[in-house]
């Protein structure tokens, strides 16, 4: 249970160190740490939902957005070593957001943070 709870202080750390109008930026969006992707998907994270840039008036009464970690491949890719882990756990955090934010895969390679 220890490394659980130090996994999931690690995805706090990474929401914590979001810059206070970024993080005020999002909306209805809930962050989940679960043990292993669904089977045959090899992710480190997953954004489920509807990005702020393609949501219209329409948009209310809706189910939260969720940004899935998953600590499973996490751990067997960067945790023999806890810095790396810590890191590579935030680059992940940040990654879904960015989708939350609307921001592409395709986009995030071109600006060199995928």
């Amino acid at each position: 249970m220890e490394g659980e709870d130090v996994f999931e202080g690690y995805v706090e750390a990474a929401m914590d160190a979001l810059p206070d109008d970024l993080r005020s930026a999002m909306s209805n969006v809930a962050i989940a740490v679960e043990d292993e992707p669904p089977p045959g998907q090899p992710l480190l994270g997953l954004y489920e939902g509807i990005p702020l840039t393609r949501r219209s008036s329409f948009y209310s009464g809706a189910a939260p957005d969720l940004i899935t970690i998953y600590r499973g491949p996490l751990e067997r890719l960067y945790g023999h070593d806890e810095e790396l882990l810590r890191e590579q756990v935030r680059r992940v955090v940040l990654h879904e957001i960015a989708h939350h934010f609307g921001i592409s895969d395709e986009r995030l390679q071109e600006l060199d943070r995928y």
